[in-house]
């Protein structure tokens, strides 16, 4: 199970992404967070989705656990419409973040993953310790 979440302070701003992945048999937990000095809270979204899969070792089945509804539609419903249209927007606009969109489509490729989205700050044992890793990360970089 992969649960991620991105945050960022003024958009754009300094942002903190983070991530817990846990193995479901074995209980085991490995959680991670960065962050960038300027960047938007969907660059951060994307970038613990990616940095999660990435910490795999092998081609996994990865239920993944999102609050962001721009990263779970965009893998769901528009992935596959961008590329069709050479990474552009039914308006025809470039696909913003393209560069983490291809990034996470390569690894999700490797993966079969399960998406899963949930209310942020509702309480989630594992959105909530993301988020609150996300956030130190935006302090760490103020400091």
């Amino acid at each position: 199970m992969l649960y991620t979440d991105g945050a960022c302070s003024g958009n754009p701003g300094p942002g903190g992404w983070a991530y817990v992945l846990r193995h479901p048999a074995s209980g085991k937990e490995v959680e991670r967070s960065g962050g960038e000095r300027m960047t938007t809270n969907n660059r951060m979204e994307l970038m613990a989705v990616i940095r999660g899969l990435e910490a795999l070792t092998r081609s996994s089945a990865v239920e993944l656990y999102s609050d962001s509804q721009y990263v779970l539609k965009g893998l769901r419903e528009w992935l596959k419409g961008w590329k069709a249209k050479g990474w552009r927007t039914a308006n025809k606009q470039p696909v913003k973040n393209q560069d983490l969109w291809m990034e996470l489509d390569a690894l999700t490729a490797k993966h079969a993953v399960t998406f899963h989205w949930i209310r942020g700050h509702t309480g989630h044992p594992e959105n909530e310790r993301c988020d609150r890793l996300a956030v130190a990360e935006i302090e760490r970089i103020r400091s």
